[in-house]
């Protein structure tokens, strides 16, 4: 199958998104971003990559002081200059509005997080996805990977996909994980890695 679109996914936390998003690009042999666009954003700007990390898909409380500077202007992009005085959080964001468009303009790709899907919303070859899976499949996988504290497993989970909501209405001014802000929306509760990678191909095959 030849793909000649860019697909963006949104995720729940523990949906499986990330591992479904590698999959899907090694499947139709394009490109994959997700914490690579952290390091190439670190390298660009002369900050840590460890400190990107951190702020990763992290609301900053900075909205006022983005409108005062100009630096947040919906939909016309962000400027990079003047960054000094903006959280670490914004700096990261805008670096990968702007790595991702720079992207978008010349290669097809697979990319998870991030606003990709309301960054790239102008764009006619964007396919855009969203995995969720129910709250016990989800804190099952996370608790797999060893990456939330098994006391609080749901509370963490459940944390999680709130910071993710905040930091994309935060960016897009969108309510995060509305159907209407995707074309495709898969439910992974039931179905393996290859099976939902299986799904995505047939609607991408399908719209042509």
């Amino acid at each position: 199958m030849s793909c000649k679109k860019i697909i963006t996914i949104t995720r729940q936390y523990g949906s499986g998104g990330h591992e479904i998003g590698k999959a899907l690009a090694e499947k139709l042999g394009i490109g994959f971003y997700d914490k690579e666009l952290i390091s190439i954003a670190a390298k660009e700007s002369g900050i840590a990559p460890e400190l990107f990390a951190k702020a990763d898909e992290k609301a900053a409380n900075s909205l006022l002081y983005s409108l005062s500077s100009g630096l947040y202007t919906y939909g016309n992009g962000f400027s990079t200059g003047g960054m000094g005085d903006l959280p670490l959080n914004d700096k990261l964001y805008i670096l990968q509005h702007k790595i991702i468009k720079q992207k978008a303009e010349k290669e097809y790709f697979v990319v998870v997080g991030r606003c990709a899907d309301y960054i790239l919303r102008q764009y006619d070859n964007v396919v855009r996805v969203f995995i969720y899976a129910d709250i016990d499949s989800r804190v099952k996988r996370a608790l797999a990977r060893n990456e939330i504290n098994p006391s609080r497993a749901k509370q963490a989970v459940q944390k999680a996909d709130k910071n993710r909501a905040n930091y994309y209405s935060f960016y897009s001014g969108q309510k995060w994980g509305s159907p209407e802000n995707y074309d495709l929306c898969v439910n992974s509760t039931k179905l393996s890695t290859e099976q939902a990678v299986r799904i995505i191909e047939d609607y991408i095959d399908i719209i042509g």
